[in-house]
């Protein structure tokens, strides 16, 4: 793997981590220009019951600078943890990288508008009712004959248009400060990416054709059903000259919707939530799943 960190920025990273009060965790990387916007995707639905959605977002390699780590359904490592995104903040002069993480509830990510239920504050893409997790089908999108702890919610759906995909905090992109609840979270135990997760943004930079200054901001692949999956495209069709997953395996996965339309889209579900921004807030669910735990979902830890 490429080094990414030479020592002028490791310098400034640090200096970065002290100086910016609301860090998320720390600061690994920090970059003198900023990210580009965030592409506009469609989601895969969830493969398997108990995966949460890691939406995706711009990584940085000190060669050929910005590349995009596509979204991608995973599995946490315990019951009950939640997903936390990356986002960059602009301070000091520098655009700094604050990675995600999982944790008992989530924390600030930079106001940042990642969609599919991560409107800039918390998720409402679903919760956790023991050891089962119910998604929220007015914004995820999921493989209905796979997954039934379902239910729909609207209010957490945002009907103002943005058009500037911000992809990061600071001076021209999102003006967002963490709210008590994100400061409280921020302050929990959490746990670190698993090591899927780090392969996965390791493989995209990797593949030339996620690399703005290659793609121009559209890169090749935008998103995965999964870690080693299959990657799809803006349009949420095969992103068949991707190098990342399979994508000249079987082609089921794409099929599985109920409109059968093969391009990820739940009965125009997706289409809907592609041109809408969720709301601020978490949503909590009322009642308790029914569905059995499926057999790959993480592991109850005592």
């Amino acid at each position: 793997m490429k080094k990414i960190l030479l020592s002028i920025t490791f310098i400034c990273a640090t200096c970065f981590a002290f100086t910016k009060a609301n860090a998320q965790v720390s600061v690994g990387i920090s970059v003198g220009f900023a990210p580009p916007a965030l592409p506009v995707y469609v989601q895969p639905a969830c493969p398997v019951d108990g995966y949460l959605w890691v939406p995706g977002y711009w990584a940085y390699d000190n060669v050929d600078g910005y590349y995009w780590v596509p979204g991608y359904w995973a599995a946490p490592p315990r019951f009950g943890l939640l997903w936390t995104p990356a986002y960059w903040g602009f301070s000091g002069g520098y655009y700094g990288f604050h990675a995600g993480y999982w944790g008992p509830h989530v924390g600030f990510y930079g106001g940042i508008n990642y969609g599919y239920g991560y409107g800039g504050v918390g998720f409402g893409g679903g919760g956790w009712y023991g050891n089962h997790f119910r998604y929220n089908t007015a914004v995820v999108n999921v493989n209905t004959t796979v997954v039934h702890n379902t239910y729909v919610d609207r209010t957490v759906i945002n009907n103002v248009t943005v058009n500037n995909h911000n992809s990061f905090n600071g001076p021209g992109g999102v003006a967002a400060q963490p709210r008590p609840e994100e400061m409280a979270a921020m302050r929990e135990q959490h746990v670190q990416p698993t090591t899927q997760q780090v392969n996965h943004e390791q493989h995209a930079s990797q593949d030339k054709s996620q690399f703005a200054k290659f793609n121009g901001g559209h890169p090749t692949a935008t998103a995965m059903d999964k870690v080693g999956g299959k990657p799809v495209n803006e349009r949420g069709e095969v992103a068949a000259n991707s190098k990342l997953g399979n994508p000249n395996g079987n082609r089921k996965m794409m099929m599985n919707t109920p409109n059968g339309n093969g391009n990820g889209k739940q009965n125009g579900q997706n289409q809907q939530m592609h041109q809408q921004q969720q709301h601020p807030g978490q949503h909590q669910p009322q009642h308790q799943p029914q569905r059995q735990p499926h057999p790959n979902r993480p592991q109850k830890v005592d």
